[in-house]
């Protein structure tokens, strides 16, 4: 059985505790780019942990999922704003709003067809913006269904959990949409990812799981040793494997493609971990929600 890796944990603080640092990616200038959800902000740490951050123009909008376009910009979803974000790397901010009123936009992800893809929570849609700001959002067939998180898949469909219907999405790029029902009951998948075994992997943040689907829909779920641990966001480390917040726990995990989970505690109490990322170090980046932003490297 592989040994279970050695991992160091670095807090850079990066705000107090009320700005909620809350989605992050890595950026095409070598630094990680985060949400302040609370005040209405975009940070960007690098490496060494140096920080700043842009303001939007309103601190209520709520910005929360942010992922690297295809135009070395940053995107970003505006979830009680109803708009979608881009800052680049310089901190030039333009907002576009949607055509949906209160759409709720929560995750995002760049699609293969060059535009961001992006979840309507409140909406029932996915939605579609070209770098130019063009929107074309695309109903799903189910009400009440709360998208969330998204990912661009290994077939060029886009995958989203759907937190409020307990199932599994996959749009195409002409908006058909494929359900996939979860097994377990009131599981409410959020974090999606695509992993390096050409599968797709989510959490369930009410179930305590680890789910994982292949594009023909085969699906496997993988309890962690805590059910209330409130596994939140997760995404493809450097290893072959996914890494994911545990945000009930105050712990990070890691699945291994064949469902073999190890977890490692966070060093500050109550931290409330959420997005979770791989950075441009080759090393795992995570955002707490007390104000700083936590990096994990594997040894």
């Amino acid at each position: 059985m592989p040994q279970r890796p050695t991992v160091s944990i670095t807090e850079f603080p990066v705000s107090d505790r009320e700005a909620g640092p809350y989605g992050i990616t890595a950026g095409p200038d070598g630094a990680l780019w985060f949400t302040l959800v609370h005040h209405g902000r975009i940070g960007r740490v690098t490496p060494d942990g140096d920080h700043t951050s842009y303001s939007l123009d309103e601190a209520s909008s709520g910005p929360s999922i942010i992922v690297a376009g295809p135009d070395d910009a940053l995107w970003f979803t505006e979830f009680r704003g109803h708009r979608i974000g881009r800052i680049t790397t310089s901190g030039d901010i333009t907002s576009f709003p949607l055509p949906t009123s209160e759409a709720g936009p929560f995750g995002i992800a760049a699609g293969p067809d060059g535009a961001l893809w992006f979840t309507e929570a409140g909406a029932d849609r996915i939605g579609r913006i070209t770098t130019d700001g063009r929107v074309t959002e695309f109903p799903l067939p189910v009400a009440g269904a709360f998208p969330s998180a998204i990912a661009a898949g290994p077939d060029d469909r886009l995958w989203f959990t759907m937190n409020q219907a307990n199932a599994i999405g996959a749009i195409a790029s002409d908006g058909a949409v494929t359900v996939h029902p979860l097994p377990t009951p009131a599981s409410a998948p959020v974090g999606i990812t695509a992993g390096a075994d050409g599968v797709l992997w989510f959490v369930e943040i009410g179930a305590g799981r680890i789910g994982r689907i292949t594009p023909d829909g085969k699906l496997d779920e993988f309890a962690l040793p805590d059910p209330a641990s409130r596994p939140h966001a997760i995404a493809a480390g450097p290893d072959g494997n996914c890494w994911f917040t545990e945000w009930g726990a105050n712990r990070i995990g890691r699945v291994t493609p064949d469902g073999r989970i190890d977890e490692h505690d966070l060093p500050s109490p109550s931290s409330e971990p959420h997005g979770i990322a791989q950075g441009p170090d080759g090393a795992m980046w995570t955002a707490l929600e007390i104000g700083t932003i936590a990096r994990l490297a594997t040894h």
